[in-house]
């Protein structure tokens, strides 16, 4: 009989034999539970769950959600379950910078980034290349002080136009309005450099440089009204010395900011990031 995988997520307040419960209701219905991850937080009275079950036939399921519906209305669970092997649909911008995005179009096409890229936004015409080389759609969307709202407004016709599922903003070096920010709450992952907020504007690396930092990394979180300062998904830093040119610190600091985007734009693909307030929780 064929079998089948899908992801369960779910949230609820924290109590005595929530995860028991969540289990037993897989048992009863005979599915299997390949992976679980649970994570309690204190602090906040939360306890979250990310299952990867196996069904035997779409029947087990069907019933399995029934079931499951009426636990979640009990325990106050907020819950989703979907095919493991769905690729959420992500829309990429990008500025003048490119190498976010060659990461991000390298892992797509030898299936390793957990998500269907579906276009790529820029306003510039330097990543119309890469793009097309990928077979993806890409779009040139200029944006200036004065069609900045009219860009904003056509950049969200083509995330509904293209069914997006969440945004990637792979070094796009435009701020997006409040308004904007809205419409994509909770699905706008965004990359920056570790020289924030000490490095801000033009040659962060040569100003880090100047100041004989150390370290140098990378931060990806989802996009909120506070600039750069949103739930963090995922970060890394590698370690520099005096050795290091400022050059060198660019070209470290555009390796880490690959890795780290890509493995943020990975785990949110994969539901195994839980929003927990300002912060996350991420399997």
């Amino acid at each position: 009989m064929a079998r089948r995988e899908y992801i369960l997520r779910a949230a609820a307040p924290d109590a005595i034999g929530i995860l028991a419960d969540v289990a037993s209701c897989a048992a009863r219905h005979e599915l299997s539970i390949l992976r679980n991850e649970d994570f309690a937080d204190l602090n906040t009275g939360r306890f979250f769950i990310w299952q990867r079950l196996e069904a035997s036939d779409g029947q087990n399921l069907s019933v399995f959600e029934q079931s499951f519906a009426e636990l979640a209305t009990k325990r106050s669970i907020e819950w989703s379950i979907r095919p493991a092997d769905t690729k959420p649909r992500a829309l990429v911008m990008v500025s003048k910078g490119d190498h976010c995005l060659i990461d991000l179009l390298y892992r797509a096409r030898r299936d390793k980034l957990g998500a269907e890229i579906v276009a790529v936004v820029s306003n510039h015409e330097n990543a119309r290349w890469h793009a097309e080389r990928h077979d993806v759609p890409f779009h040139h969307v200029p944006v200036t002080r004065e069609t900045k709202l009219e860009a904003e407004a056509e950049l969200l016709a083509l995330v509904k136009q293209y069914q997006t599922d969440f945004v990637v903003l792979a070094r796009y070096m435009q701020v997006l309005s409040e308004d904007a920010v809205k419409a994509l709450e909770g699905r706008c992952i965004n990359i920056h450099h570790s020289a924030l907020p000490s490095f801000k504007g033009a040659r962060p690396y040569d100003q880090a440089h100047a100041r004989g930092v150390k370290m140098i990394g990378a931060t990806a979180h989802y996009v909120t009204s506070d600039l750069d300062e949103g739930p963090i998904i995922a970060q890394e830093t590698e370690s520099v010395d005096h050795h290091n040119s400022a050059r060198d610190l660019a070209e470290i600091g555009r390796d880490v900011e690959a890795r780290v985007l890509s493995r943020a734009v990975t785990a949110h693909a994969e539901g195994r990031v839980f929003l927990n307030g300002v912060r996350t929780v991420v399997f």
